[in-house]
């Protein structure tokens, strides 16, 4: 979380337990240093578990005041989601936060081109898990004492893009799944998404493949976003200060979808 010199940044998660999916690296690691930076404890997961571990040291090696621990694992394994869970509330006795950031995209181009098995396991990984950390989380601990979830989106789910376009599906999926967890898991949970414009990291290389430039062109604010700017949102959305703010899908995307020339 980005603070003037000498300002600590808040301790608003002081005490709460905090778990982030996909965090080995890039978004999914901000968001994770964005928390513990506020006091949270935070659950990693991620796949491999050489990237997870380096991760850890890395966030501790920042020195906040929230704890870390690591859950590796595959989203798309139920095994591996009650695992990271259990972990959660047994290392930290909480699980007061739940950020569903893993996601996969190995299609690209015309829909007519795609292979049927990549986009069900685009919309298992993206959706599907997501929603089984949700139940997860719900049994364990936010079903009796409540909770803030967030599932990252994409403005890909929002406007067709004619690239990506079993992705946004997805996508637009995890918005809407997110608007009926808002609905029938409210008051004492609430859930809310992000849709992230192209971010900096290495899941979106192919994106900016032609330069960054160009691909920042389009945007009014005339450069891309970094996993920070996401993390700011992210915090915010779970902090106290959101604490009548769910079932929302927030744009953080420099202004892309505000152009109408996605």
């Amino acid at each position: 979380m980005a603070t003037d010199a000498g300002v600590a940044p808040a301790q608003d998660l002081q005490g709460l337990t905090a778990l982030v999916t996909g965090a080995s690296r890039g978004i999914g690691k901000a968001i994770a240093s964005e928390l513990l930076s506020r006091g949270a404890d935070v659950v990693i997961t991620a796949r491999k578990p050489g990237p997870l571990e380096d991760a850890v040291r890395e966030l501790q090696a920042l020195g906040h005041t929230g704890k870390v621990a690591a859950s590796p694992g595959n989203a798309g394994d139920a095994a591996a989601r009650s695992a990271a869970v259990a972990l959660a509330v047994e290392r930290f006795g909480s699980l007061d936060i739940l950020v569903n950031n893993t996601g996969i995209n190995p299609v690209f181009g015309s829909l007519m081109d795609a292979d049927l098995d990549a986009v069900r396991k685009i919309f298992d990984i993206n959706v599907v898990a997501a929603l089984g950390y949700v139940q997860e989380a719900h049994r364990a601990w936010m079903g009796r004492h409540g909770g803030a979830v967030v599932n990252l989106a994409s403005v890909a789910g929002i406007r067709s893009t004619g690239v990506i376009a079993a992705y946004g599906a997805s996508k637009a999926a995890l918005i809407r799944l997110t608007e009926e967890l808002a609905w029938q898991l409210g008051p004492g949970i609430r859930v809310n998404a992000v849709a992230p414009g192209i971010v900096k990291t290495q899941f979106a290389a192919a994106l900016v493949a032609a330069g960054e430039d160009q691909a920042a062109a389009g945007y009014p604010m005339k450069r891309l976003g970094t996993p920070e700017d996401v993390a700011a949102l992210v915090g915010f959305l779970v902090s106290p200060a959101a604490t009548w703010i769910t079932g929302e899908t927030v744009r953080v995307d420099g202004g892309l979808l505000a152009t109408g020339a996605m």
